[in-house]
């Protein structure tokens, strides 16, 4: 894992400055601290930020073809890169290193912007082609690495992180409104967007070639959920666990120590069995426990380490949000509201104590339908089919309006929440059921001078745009096909990456092997959640290996008491934080109000002030 960043200036004929580049590439230290390089040449500045993991005698970036026309920096890692590297061998090509990223040099020679769709592995690449003087930017399929870029015309910026931009010769950051408001519907900012309106990400699965003619973006991969196939449950059993394993084994290569994240829920004890099944020496695996033991799953952790020997470190750590939430501000860039990045946080800092790569289980829940959420909406969809859009919308619709709010109950008890819902149509209710503020909340949580700024803009159309596109009738598939285009690489692999980044640990993820994920997106939807068992066909799959009470365990999530923080010891913190300033942005009356019901025990409004809280720390952190 390493950190990129770079400058392409298509009308300069002079050198790039050294120490711009350099100064981009020292904010990126804590994404490889093992290396720096950095290649300068007129019209062209790239940077490189090194945590060795292959080849690490020799695998020094940026790397250059045979004479020097094309360099490529490469964050991530390629498992396919020992076939490629035969292939070209075959075909000519002189190789330097024993590095994964040579093999896209090379492959870019024989292939061209084709070359992308070849990679199997996590990655963010740029590709500076001197010949037709163009800079080709790639992201991974799912969105594992991230790749950020500014583009004024005439240059391109670009970089591993937000922070890295800002560091070069001063750019405009002027907030986004739209960004912001998706923020506070969201807890994220949703690619291709950032915060600031003239920065923006490359989409996942796709790849941007930019040139004194302008800026071209191409996708060269997305998954289909139409092409659902017949087989029997032991058939997709068996696949399953023979798909899981070849995922698993392909990203065991390393040249520097390799463990497991260990949480002691399915997904996570899914891979630490496949690594058993593989490797030859115990499995490292790290997890974290806590002292409440509302959120403690050390116990399930253990139970797994102790039935495949692994050679297992557990930590208990007292979670704090005023010690990590300055470092949290500052590695996201821009405002982040998921809390679990805490946790996430201290598990990767007790991982990196034993091991430089850790596999985790991330993807599990949008692969196999394994969110609650997805069984709420599935009930809420079979209410919805029994009457007329017009007439939920005339009975449900008021009902929700004067019906008491319960925000402190589970969600099947929301009368407001539920009946709310069932008024809109299948994807506004999914939209609502998701949102950290629902519209009707965000439009008192937001000054009237800003949303006038909006221009009418909804941030359903975020998930409307990836809804009408899923390719399927199924409502299940649908939403999670939203789900893998913006949840996904905008708030869960984003907060793995920065987590994990922030320590130096590199991590890796089999249940989002993209052919795991197209073979996974071809089982019928009813194989995934059945009747309110979401993962019910890995659970079924995994029963040969893993106890039953990992598999059917209630699912727990990875959390911390945001509730109680925010009445007892983040309470002043918080207060203080949250009412500093009128920015024009939030209505301090509406902000008082949600504080005021939390503080007096009879609501939780925690999710809504953390998401506060986070924009607020976002804008010291970063002068906003």
């Amino acid at each position: 894992m390493c950190g990129i960043c770079g400058i392409a200036d298509f009308q300069r004929k002079d050198v790039i400055r050294h120490e711009v580049v350099c100064r981009m590439n020292d904010t990126l230290r804590h994404r490889g601290p093992d290396d720096a390089g950095v290649y300068v040449a007129p019209g062209i500045g790239l940077g490189h930020r090194r945590l060795s993991i292959i080849d690490v005698a020799g695998g020094r970036q940026p790397i250059s073809n045979e004479d020097g026309t094309v360099w490529v920096l490469l964050n991530g890692e390629i498992y396919n890169y020992a076939e490629l590297r035969q292939r070209l061998l075959a075909k000519g090509h002189t190789f330097k290193t024993s590095s994964d990223t040579e093999a896209i040099v090379h492959l870019y020679e024989d292939c061209a912007e084709n070359c992308f769709a070849q990679l199997r592995g996590m990655f963010s690449i740029a590709l500076w082609d001197s010949r037709q003087r163009k800079l080709l930017l790639a992201r991974d399929r799912v969105g594992k690495k991230p790749l950020f870029y500014f583009f004024d015309g005439k240059r391109i910026l670009f970089a591993s992180e937000l922070k890295a931009i800002l560091a070069a010769d001063s750019l405009p950051r002027t907030v986004d409104p739209l960004a912001t408001s998706d923020y506070f519907s969201l807890g994220y900012i949703p690619a291709p967007k950032t915060i600031y309106r003239d920065v923006r990400k490359v989409l996942p699965g796709h790849y941007l070639v930019s040139s004194a003619s302008g800026i071209r973006e191409t996708q060269y991969w997305d998954i289909c959920f139409g092409k659902v196939e017949t087989k029997s449950e032991d058939e997709w059993c068996e696949q399953l666990r023979h798909e899981l394993c070849e995922a698993t084994r392909i990203r065991l290569m390393s040249e520097v120590p390799l463990g497991a994240f260990l949480s002691g829920g399915l997904d996570s004890s899914c891979v630490v069995a496949m690594m058993s099944h593989i490797m030859k020496r115990p499995v490292t695996t790290c997890s974290i426990g806590f002292e409440d033991p509302e959120y403690d799953e050390a116990a399930f952790a253990r139970q797994i380490a102790e039935q495949f020997r692994t050679d297992h470190h557990e930590q208990v750590v007292r979670p704090s949000a005023i010690e990590v939430i300055d470092k949290l501000a500052w590695h996201y860039d821009e405002p982040f509201a998921d809390s679990s990045a805490i946790p996430t946080y201290y598990v990767s800092a007790q991982a990196r104590q034993h091991v430089t790569v850790a596999l985790g289980g991330d993807g599990g829940d949008e692969n196999f339908a394994g969110y609650r959420r997805y069984y709420f909406d599935q009930f809420e969809n079979r209410q919805r089919s029994w009457l007329p859009a017009g007439l939920r919308r005339s009975i449900f619709g008021p009902l929700g309006k004067y019906y008491p709010a319960l925000v402190w109950a589970p969600r099947i008890f929301r009368g407001r929440a539920t009946l709310q819902s069932l008024s809109r149509s299948p994807l506004e209710g999914y939209f609502n059921s998701v949102s950290s503020f629902r519209p009707d909340e965000k439009a008192n949580l937001l000054t009237k001078d800003f949303l006038n700024s909006l221009q009418g803009y909804d941030s359903l159309g975020v998930f409307r745009h990836y809804y009408d596109r899923a390719g399927t009738d199924d409502l299940l598939s649908r939403i999670q096909y939203v789900d893998m285009k913006t949840y996904l690489p905008d708030d869960i692999l984003t907060k793995v990456d920065r987590a994990s980044m922030a320590v130096s640990l590199e991590v890796r993820a089999p249940l989002l092997d993209h052919q795991l994920m197209e073979r996974v997106a071809s089982i019928p939807s009813s194989l995934k959640l059945r009747h309110s068992d979401g993962k019910y066909i890995l659970k079924k799959a995994m029963e040969p290996v893993l106890p039953k009470n990992i598999l059917y365990r209630k699912k727990q999530g990875f959390a911390v008491p945001l509730h109680r923080w925010f009445r007892r010891e983040l309470k002043d913190y918080a207060h203080d934080v949250m009412f500093s300033r009128q920015d024009g942005i939030l209505e301090h009356s509406f902000l008082k109000k949600i504080w005021d019901q939390h503080q007096s025990n009879r609501f939780n409004r925690s999710r809504h002030l953390w998401t506060v809280l986070m924009f607020r720390k976002w804008q010291d952190t970063f002068g906003a």
